[in-house]
């Protein structure tokens, strides 16, 4: 038995070396690799896992004097303030339901424009088409704000012109937050439908053009080509984007919703996001722990999120699922 143990530590002991010398043998044979990653490498550790020392505040009474690791502790208060003042719900419920209806529609839109793009014969004309849709998405949302604005304002939009001139009464957009979850879904499907357009087209043309040729000798229309070739073959890529995108559900684009909302807080119930609630704490309350415990919450969610659904990829299909 001695002897048994004796080998089976030995073993063990040879195979470290050997992994160890195969490491050493693969970073010396590919070393001009390895070294035009180490920048990538050394920004991941110094703006994404060096930060994580600041978790800590989420925990803590934090002020200045006394700095990070050496403010009080509070436990869990910060989350405590959040639950009872009902913040959390609806920041938690605005972040959750904008990015599910921005999923969907953008994977249907884009899915639906690429396939349309595709199936034009003119050259000049499929790319003008695209050119107009991808114009949005290098637009800043300062500008798109500017669009909103000058379209919705009470005084000198568009909106309110028009309907001043047919002698109806003006409509104060900017005080009806009924009306914005619809305005910040379309703000975002403009912009950014163009990027996801072209990944698809770039999906579509990967397809062998030996299938369509096989369907139309079986007599197979546009249609049925589509619906048995095209829309099955893009599975992979609309389970990857959407996987990504899941990934990011409990991020919201604080670029959309800061520009055009603002700090209108008639707007605040159906317009606040985790990201423009964790701004708003620290440059108006001034209050570090809370926007820590809110970040951290919506980092802790979004991990547990992405966790399951790739999970429940994995099971039934295990070749889509991200790991």
């Amino acid at each position: 038995m001695f002897k048994s143990t004796k080998k089976s530590a030995h073993v063990s002991t040879v195979g470290e070396r050997r992994g160890i010398s195969a490491v050493k043998h693969e970073l010396v044979k590919n070393r001009v690799l390895f070294l035009m990653i180490l920048p990538v490498f050394i920004y991941v550790i110094i703006f994404n896992y060096a930060p994580m020392a600041g978790i800590v505040v989420a925990f803590k009474k934090f002020n200045y004097t006394d700095g990070i690791f050496n403010s009080p502790w509070v436990g869990l208060k910060n989350f405590e303030f959040l639950v009872k003042g009902g913040v959390l719900w609806r920041i938690t419920r605005n972040t959750v339901l904008y990015n599910i209806a921005f999923m969907v529609i953008d994977m249907v839109s884009q899915i639906a424009v690429a396939v349309m793009l595709n199936e034009i014969t003119k050259k000049w004309f499929k790319k003008l088409s695209q050119s107009m849709m991808f114009l949005p998405y290098f637009i800043s949302f300062v500008l798109v704000q500017s669009i909103c604005y000058g379209i919705f304002s009470y005084e000198y939009g568009l909106l309110n012109n028009f309907l001043k001139s047919i002698g109806s009464a003006p409509v104060n957009v900017y005080t009806n937050e009924g009306v914005w979850p619809f305005l910040l879904v379309f703000f975002h499907e403009w912009k950014g439908i163009g990027y996801g357009v072209v990944i698809y087209l770039a999906a579509i043309t990967g397809i062998s053009s030996e299938y369509y040729e096989a369907a139309q000798v079986d007599g197979a229309t546009k249609w049925q080509q589509i619906k048995m070739i095209t829309l099955p073959l893009l599975k992979p890529t609309a389970i990857t984007l959407f996987l990504f995108a899941v990934g990011k559900i409990m991020k919201g684009q604080f670029e959309l919703f800061f520009q055009l909302v603002g700090k209108n807080g008639m707007l605040y119930e159906t317009t606040d996001i985790i990201d423009t609630y964790v701004f708003r704490t620290i440059t108006q309350t001034f209050d570090p722990g809370m926007s820590t415990a809110a970040g951290l919450y919506q980092s802790l969610f979004g991990f547990i999120l992405i966790m399951a659904v790739n999970h429940v990829v994995k099971k039934i299909q295990p070749e889509y699922a991200l790991f």
